[in-house]
């Protein structure tokens, strides 16, 4: 297979590369893309490297050991425009290069989902944008809600609350599902009466249509059994609240260590869920090619192709959630480095259930303008009944 992700790992710290290359072919699993996808260079082979593939650099190690060949490495890899996260385990300053200063590092102690996800985010192969949304009753985790609001925002989500996160003079409830068709995950704040709100009863029913991986956190007094054969759930105890306990529903919170492991939930969960999501909407494509006799076939870095009678390729991309121009420009720029072979179109496939309709309408406004097309789900059988 010729075109490869290129993981360049700098620097001497070893025990940290393996368990990230691990991690990182667990990644490429939940992706469903074939591990042999995934290069791992470093300063022996770094004449593997190509400049016309993606890639994605690592430097971990310490600057008092530099090289003058790593910092060539690392200079080359800036020129040719590669994201380099510096990973250090005690210090920055200690630990990384002046000439790094001025990138963001990552301590690598108990952030390896974290960046494992940072260069599947560099891939392209998830999402850029970390959208979650909270699910909740205001009346008894409002302030919890707000708590892991602000935590995953410092950890670089992007997070919808309803009271935080809609504009005054908004269509509430169309924002509200607007914004849930758009986000990675679910964060369901399960409490004993959630379930017998009619809005929360709602959102968990959206949330199932439009396949939305939801996580689940059910309070102590919550029946567990409810909810057990859920993939993603995690049982809050007692001791998961700083004092004054759970009950108190106006000023409970959180401790540091649960939060922590919220995160990792929701990190370790992201991947699969965007994976499931997109899987879902390949098969409903694929499924109208066959019902219209039309031959469709679908590549390892999912996306599907479709064989014109001239030899040229229609290229079908599906999109998880609302489509946006930048979305556009990616497509467009990965499949230029992916095929050597002349591409007729290339058309981003969405699932427009629960998408306002003004977004609807630029969308189409779009089409009429940029090279790269989109197609709502509706219009699968249309597109293929034509041909």
């Amino acid at each position: 297979m010729k075109y490869k992700y290129q993981l360049i790992l700098i620097g001497e710290n070893e025990k940290f590369f393996k368990s990230l290359e691990l991690e990182l072919q667990n990644g490429f699993d939940e992706l469903k893309i074939i591990s042999d996808a995934l290069k791992i260079i470093k300063e022996d082979n770094i004449d593997d490297y190509s400049g016309g593939q993606p890639a994605f650099v690592i430097y971990a190690g310490n600057k008092n050991n530099l090289t003058d060949k790593q910092k060539e490495i690392i200079e080359k890899q800036k020129l040719d425009g590669n994201i380099i996260l510096p990973v250090f385990e005690k210090s920055f300053t200690d630990e990384i290069p002046d000439f790094l200063s001025n990138q963001n590092g990552v301590p690598f102690n108990g952030n390896l989902l974290k960046i494992k996800n940072i260069v599947l985010e560099g891939f392209e192969l998830l999402r850029k944008n970390r959208k979650l949304f909270i699910s909740y009753k205001r009346a008894e985790s409002s302030n919890i809600a707000i708590q892991l609001y602000e935590f995953l925002e410092r950890n670089n989500f992007d997070v919808f609350i309803d009271t935080h996160s809609i504009d005054k003079g908004e269509e509430f409830q169309e924002e509200l599902w607007h914004r849930m068709t758009d986000c990675d995950l679910i964060l369901m704040l399960n409490t004993k009466e959630f379930l017998n709100s009619e809005w929360c009863k709602q959102e968990l029913d959206k949330a199932h249509l439009k396949r939305i991986g939801i996580v689940h956190l059910l309070w102590p007094d919550c029946d567990f059994e409810d909810f057990a054969h859920l993939a993603f759930s995690k049982k809050l105890q007692n001791k998961d609240f700083e004092k004054p306990i759970f009950s108190d529903l106006t000023k409970g919170r959180l401790t540091a260590e649960i939060l922590a492991e919220i995160l990792d939930l929701v990190e370790s969960s992201r991947a699969r869920n965007l994976a499931s999501r997109q899987d879902w909407l390949i098969a409903d494509f694929i499924q109208a090619a066959n019902d219209n006799n039309v031959d469709v076939n679908l590549q390892y870095s999912r996306y599907i192709t479709q064989r014109l009678e001239n030899g040229k390729l229609k290229v079908y991309i599906p999109t998880v959630g609302i489509p946006q121009s930048i979305n556009c420009h990616n497509s467009q720029k990965l499949i230029k480095q992916i095929e050597d072979k002349e591409i007729e179109s290339i058309t981003l496939i969405y699932d427009e259930l629960s998408i306002r309709n003004y977004w609807l309408e630029h969308l189409d406004w779009l089409n009429e303008y940029l090279d790269v097309k989109t197609l709502k789900k509706s219009d699968f059988n249309t597109v293929f009944s034509k041909l």
